[in-house]
């Protein structure tokens, strides 16, 4: 159930406040009481972008094997863009043939397929499977990695600097959780088509078959992607994804001590993010919020609406305290164009980050004419309102 509470001060600020009250909700432990083996954690809700949990989450780490899905962005750009297809052949050199850590087993000199070569990256996580591409795409190794660092930047990934195409321990090869995060939403956002590489499970190249490292895909919990990774000295991590209800978690870990541990942790942090916490939808897309006063116009008010609609995520506990806040200058001058941003909704709760929403105009007010504008500015004069 909600209570709402209308203020309106003409010529000043507009607020209206929603409070969420709960009823007969069962209130958990403190969601925030929670700690972690990994060194470096961020547990993201898609959904809404509200980051869940983090631990070091900014600070700069190898990547190992987790850097390939900055390559495999690359790439998959590279697909949509015509620059390489799925059936291209792309041939083997030294470099990649010497490689070492895990390997795709690519033979010296052979031509090989473009969707094996990803396959081969993705699934069985092989270094010399990733310099094929990246040398096939910028020429040399090192030259891939000065691209793919730039594309990172881009993405807003600030904190992240890659030399390789594969993660292998190198000097100023850097990312972090949250920038590692950034670009997992992205890769599912903006590759649908291709993402399904991340959930295979096996995949066999030149009569051998490997299967995915990624642990969680072999646990019933939802779980598509993406990348495991691991070092001496990066500990083992993992770049996780999983969907429960039409509500996605992108988990980012590191630093763990042992592959089991790499297994079972991740695993629990998800299962708590979706245990609890909530999204709650606070207006649908094309809801109206609210009518605000229009000065001016051939309406007296106009419609708004929260852009695309408006959802948090919240644990249950801090739901209770939920408030949403309108802000506009009111009354609003005509004319007033349909999708012009004329507020904003603010949303606090305890322990929860202010996030704001823009408010938006759902219809065109046109503005009145010249004898319109004149009754109306004599209206105002003498009973102090508008018309």
């Amino acid at each position: 159930m909600s209570s709402v509470r209308f203020l309106f001060r003409y010529g000043a600020c507009l607020a209206l406040t929603v409070a969420l009250l709960a009823v007969g909700a069962v209130v958990p432990a403190d969601a925030a009481d929670i700690d972690t083996q990994g060194h470096n954690v961020i547990l993201l809700d898609a959904t809404t972008n509200t980051v869940l949990f983090e631990k070091n989450a900014d600070q700069h780490m190898p990547t190992s094997s987790m850097s390939k899905v900055m390559s495999m962005f690359v790439v998959f750009e590279a697909l949509r863009a015509g620059r390489l297809s799925l059936d291209d052949m792309l041939q083997v050199s030294e470099h990649a043939w010497r490689m070492q850590g895990s390997k795709m087993f690519v033979e010296l000199g052979a031509k090989i397929k473009v969707e094996d070569l990803i396959r081969g990256v993705i699934i069985q996580s092989g270094n010399d499977a990733a310099i094929v591409l990246a040398e096939a795409l910028a020429g040399s190794e090192d030259a891939f990695g000065a691209q793919i660092t730039k594309r990172a930047h881009e993405l807003g990934m600030s904190e992240s600097n890659f030399v390789n195409a594969t993660g292998w321990p190198a000097d100023n090869h850097y990312s972090t959780c949250r920038d590692l995060a950034t670009l997992a939403k992205a890769m599912i956002d903006t590759f649908p088509e291709y993402y399904h590489f991340f959930s295979e499970r096996d995949f066999t190249y030149h009569g051998i078959k490997q299967g995915n490292r990624n642990p969680l895909l072999y646990r019933n919990m939802g779980v598509d992607g993406l990348k495991t990774g691991h070092t001496e000295i990066a500990g083992f991590g993992l770049i996780g994804s999983a969907v429960r209800d039409g509500r996605r978690l992108i988990l980012v870990i590191n630093g763990l001590q042992s592959m089991q541990s790499r297994a079972d942790e991740p695993a629990r942090l998800l299962e708590w993010g979706f245990r609890e916490f909530n999204v709650y939808t606070l207006f649908k897309p094309g809801e109206a919020v609210d009518e605000l006063p229009v000065w001016l116009g051939q309406s007296p008010t106009v419609p708004v609406v929260a852009g695309n609609g408006f959802q948090v995520t919240l644990a249950q506990q801090e739901r209770r305290g939920l408030k949403v806040t309108m802000q506009a200058q009111v009354p609003l001058p005509a004319p007033i164009v349909k999708g012009a941003t004329v507020g904003k909704l603010v949303v606090t709760a305890p322990g929860f980050v202010t996030r704001e929403v823009p408010l938006v105009a759902a219809a065109d007010v046109p503005r009145l004419g010249f004898l319109g504008r004149l009754a109306a500015a004599a209206h105002h004069v003498v009973f102090g309102t508008t018309m």
